[in-house]
């Protein structure tokens, strides 16, 4: 099934209900738990025939794949696929804005992101889990705002939010025991599409890095102005340049090894993502601090900002305005 959304509204404030926020065009949505992933996550989470797929549009045009909203066992879920249908955006193509708006504008107050990595750490190994905590944002090409016209600010220094990242590393007690999941870890995030250097990676090393990967920057940053509370799972396929591999393995043979690795840990993740829906659902009527994020941000002049730089924004931003008559 196919809805269409071709429409910019605000989804305001929590209302009275605790699954339902004040949302598109003034009426009433439900809240949701955005997850973004590859671009078989939809398949793997959800029943054949399951969830209506959305064509929606926002102020930064199409995201990287329509949207599929669904109930997982009750709780609402909107499942996006990051790099699009087929894997055709590369890391710097990503349309970010567009993604974490269209999770806005569909009521996300959550997101469970996850994505390929390689380790810098010795003791994180293939096949593990890490709940990223910290952040080294190395991208150059991409736009890191949705304020083009504003002067916002918001505190990045916890790039995750430690709330959402805690419920879900409570939630790894019901994997199964050969599953690790580390509770934290610093990534590197790198421009790409290429891979390391094995001198950038003896760099990225030396600088206190765990993780190396291309797409939680801008993405976690976007989630932050949108005032929506974000972690990111990451999936460890390899140990990137800095170690280097068995001698006379033929690259044929590591790449079905990766494969491999990544295969496990999807699998992993999947099941930890199954685990946390329910434990973040029955806190959906907390406030997450990163639900607040844009309270201090707005250093502009709000009567200086044009009306259709304000209106551009009203799902993200509009209920920081004064009411108008």
């Amino acid at each position: 099934m196919i809805l269409v959304l071709k429409f910019f509204g605000s989804t305001g404030v929590a209302s009275g209900h605790p699954g339902v926020v004040k949302g598109l065009l003034g009426m009433e949505q439900t809240q949701r738990i955005g997850i973004i992933g590859g671009s078989g996550l939809g398949q793997h989470l959800l029943m054949p025939g399951d969830g209506k797929t959305v064509d929606i549009q926002t102020p930064f045009g199409p995201p990287a794949a329509p949207p599929i909203l669904a109930d997982w066992k009750g709780i609402p879920v909107a499942i996006l696929a990051r790099h699009g249908p087929g894997h055709i955006f590369n890391p710097t193509q990503i349309p970010y804005r567009a993604n974490i708006y269209a999770l806005k504008m569909l009521g996300c107050r959550w997101i469970l992101a996850s994505g390929a990595v390689g380790s810098l750490n010795e003791n994180l190994h293939p096949r593990q889990l890490v709940l990223v905590d910290q952040a080294i944002d190395r991208t150059v090409h991409r736009v890191p705002t949705f304020f083009d016209h504003a002067a916002v600010h918001v505190d990045f220094a916890e790039p995750v939010c430690e709330k959402l990242r805690n419920i879900v590393y409570d939630s790894r007690s019901e994997l199964t025991a050969d599953a690790v999941v580390h509770p934290r870890g610093t990534y590197v995030c790198m421009e790409g599409p290429a891979f390391s250097t094995r001198a950038e990676s003896r760099l990225h090393r030396s600088w206190g890095g765990d993780l190396i990967g291309m797409t939680l920057l801008p993405e976690a940053k976007l989630a932050r102005e949108a005032e929506i509370s974000y972690t990111s799972i990451a999936l460890i396929t390899d140990y990137d340049a800095w170690k280097p591999h068995a001698p006379g393995q033929a690259p044929m043979e590591l790449m079905r090894e990766i494969i491999s690795h990544l295969q496990v840990a999807s699998e992993n993740a999947l099941h930890l993502i199954r685990a946390a829906l329910g434990r973040i659902w029955e806190a959906r009527a907390e406030d997450f601090p990163s639900h607040r994020a844009l309270e201090l941000a707005i250093f502009s002049d709000k009567a200086k900002i044009k009306p259709e730089s304000r209106q551009r924004l009203e799902a993200i931003w509009e209920k920081y305005f004064p009411a108008t008559h």
